[in-house]
């Protein structure tokens, strides 16, 4: 018997529809198709602003370090802090089964678009900047559990996979949004404060958006299990007969079992790359190869974009094939050959952007299968212990995926301690270099401690020809010119305590007896010996080898210019920086290598969890259960309306 022909049960024994204001958004009946399809894309619209709000910072995470005087390492602790805050927000998002959904997401969006917009740009100082994180954090931790309870309660079993594929548009569209508007707009709008305001306006529209048009099921309806459409009728008869306070009594007893807690746990692991690359692309990519952050922002539009793409199509075929379980396999599985490549380019600087391009897309369509497929398994297992305590579970879910990233974002600092140094101290150097690159190529070149030792005594002439080699060595000179340079040291040191207007004189004519005369007064003064040491010393230099000559006096002022380039203060900074720095850079890419490591490991953690969700792992006995269940709401249709008749 179909739905339709019980028309009965829609009108009869439910209380009137209620008038929507600013705070009663219940549905008293389940909404039809364009009504439905409203709510799920408002919410969508949500979960992608709020995702946007919450990772904004990161596309400009390198100017607010340095306008706000960060750490790297402080800096990742905001997070840190933001992601403990939302870990027990998300836990307070469990009332949602008692309070609702709907005003949760509306209001809390207008928290989060004004602290977007009127908060964090104007934040004065690092304390207040981390507070108000934290509280966005808080705001978006309790509305990021509400979003994904709203999708299942508008959302079958059997459209549940292109619901959450929707669903989980909302953190990679969000995250999208966020290189798409940075990589456009930094070179004209470089400010860091320019992309918040964006946000927050944005924000603020949604909020309007969602205040207007959002609504929710009742808790009658929503508290049972629904599988298809045509399910309806049932769930609108049954509600009138539903308790919700007993329905939720043991919620969050029922919702701690293995194969919720376990899941939860494993897809948080599986997340770990995709929550660095959030936070920390720019930083990654400016540090390891280079890169500004309007190309590291561009980049990661690669991983955006296909982890869209792989979300929804990977949710119509679950639906199709009625299966959640294989395309999580299949999903890490290709995750995990996109992860393992870029881990290996990190210690590989000749990798090309196109190269990381590709080993992105593998990466994100692997991760998009399997996160959405996930998604959908997650929310029937909760159903499976207690549909009316959906936001419970997806509370201790949220609760745990925040605790995973507070404690993984602790020990990243940990693990790439050289990112932190380049972050902090690189900068200052790295413009020394850009503004001057061939005079910095020659101070970084030299030994530092050869170069103390010759400015402190100009006629240790071992010491004098061994710089100049370095000197000659950075720019490229071969190794006969480097020996010639160390084989006329001697004649350089005599060469220096000659004024050059004698200098040239005796170039022009040596045997000016003038000229002869005040170099030997010149070499007696300069170098602190007599007279007939001077004049040996004057004939030594007329034989040397004249290019040997000429390529040291040539390096000689090479370096005399370049250290007169640089500010003593720039110099002081290099010298009790430099070292450091040259360090991290060396070391920095197989910190991060190490890190892409643990999220291949997170990868593969979660590939025994897929065993204990719910559902089969082959269509056609997937199909079997629809119809038996099919005909199962027949026969309580029908005895519901005999009952009725009766």
């Amino acid at each position: 018997m179909s739905s339709t022909t019980v028309p009965s049960l829609r009108d009869e024994g439910l209380p009137a529809g209620r008038r929507a204001g600013i705070w009663d958004r219940q549905l008293q009946r389940y909404p039809e198709n364009g009504p439905r399809s409203l709510y799920l894309g408002i919410t969508v619209l949500a979960t992608i602003i709020l995702y946007y709000e919450l990772y904004v910072g990161g596309s400009v995470a390198t100017q607010i370090i340095a306008d706000l005087d960060f750490s790297f390492t402080l800096y990742v602790f905001v997070s840190v802090i933001g992601n403990l805050v939302g870990a027990f927000a998300s836990l307070f998002a469990g009332l949602a089964d008692r309070w609702g959904r709907a005003n949760l997401v509306v209001y809390g969006l207008l928290a989060t678009g004004l602290i977007t917009l009127a908060g964090l740009p104007h934040a004065g100082d690092k304390t207040l900047f981390t507070v108000l994180f934290a509280l966005l954090s808080f705001v978006e931790g309790v509305v990021l559990v509400a979003t994904p309870a709203l999708i299942r309660d508008f959302s079958p079993q059997v459209g549940r996979g292109v619901a959450m594929g929707f669903w989980t548009l909302g953190p990679v569209l969000g995250s999208l949004v966020v290189t798409l508007v940075s990589s456009n707009t930094l070179d004209s709008h470089p400010d860091w404060r320019f992309q918040f305001y964006v946000c927050g306006i944005a924000g603020l529209v949604v909020f309007v958006i969602a205040f207007i048009g959002l609504r929710e099921l009742s808790p009658a309806l929503r508290d049972q299990l629904m599988v298809s459409m045509r399910d309806r009728a049932l769930i609108e008869a049954r509600a009138a007969g539903i308790d919700p306070e007993k329905a939720l009594q043991g919620h969050w007893k029922q919702m701690l079992r293995f194969d919720v807690v376990g899941s939860a746990f494993a897809i948080s692991v599986f997340l770990l790359l995709y929550y660095i690359l959030v936070g920390f692309t720019v930083v990654y990519f400016a540090t390891v190869y280079g890169y500004s952050e309007a190309r590291a922002n561009a980049l990661a539009n690669w991983y955006w974009i296909t982890n869209a793409i792989a979300l929804v199509v990977t949710g119509v075929l679950t639906d199709r094939f009625r299966v959640r379980k294989p395309f999580m396999v299949l999903g890490a599985a290709i995750g995990l050959v996109g992860s393992v490549l870029f881990a290996l380019s990190a210690t590989d600087p000749d990798t090309s952007y196109h190269t990381i391009a590709f080993y992105f897309v593998l990466s994100a369509a692997g991760g998009g299968m399997a996160y959405v497929a996930w998604m959908a398994s997650f929310t029937e297992t909760v159903e499976r212990h207690n549909p009316a305590a959906t936001a419970t579970g997806l509370a201790i879910w949220g609760w745990i995926l925040r605790l995973v990233v507070t404690v993984s974002l602790a020990v990243f600092t940990l693990v790439v301690p050289a990112t932190s140094v380049l972050v902090d101290k690189a900068e200052p150097i790295q413009e020394m270099q850009t503004e001057h690159p061939e005079e910095f190529a020659i101070i970084t070149g030299i030994d530092p401690e050869l170069a103390e030792r010759v400015q402190s005594d100009p006629t240790d002439a071992d010491a004098l020809g061994t710089l100049l080699g370095q000197v000659a060595t950075v720019q490229g000179a071969d190794a006969d010119t480097v020996q010639g340079i160390a084989g006329v040291s001697e004649q350089l040191v005599t060469a220096q305590a000659i004024e050059p207007d004698t200098l040239s004189a005796l170039q022009a004519d040596p045997t000016d007896a003038t000229a002869i005369g005040a170099a030997v007064g010149q070499i007696e003064d300069g170098l602190g010996v007599d007279s007939a040491a001077a004049l040996q010393r004057l004939i030594d230099l007329s034989g040397a080898d004249p290019e040997a000559l000429e390529a040291g006096a040539r390096y000689g002022a090479d370096l005399t210019a370049a250290s007169g380039t640089f500010t003593e203060e720039q110099l002081d900074y290099l010298a009790a920086n430099g070292p450091e720095v040259a360090e991290a850079a060396d070391d920095n890419p197989g910190q991060w290598q190490t890190w892409w490591w643990v999220c291949v490991a997170g990868q593969i953690v979660f590939l025994p969890f897929v065993f204990v969700l719910a559902g089969r792992w082959s269509p056609r006995k997937a199909r079997q259960d629809e119809e038996e269940h099919e005909a199962l709401v027949q026969r309580e249709l029908a005895e519901l309306q005999g009952d009725r008749v009766g």
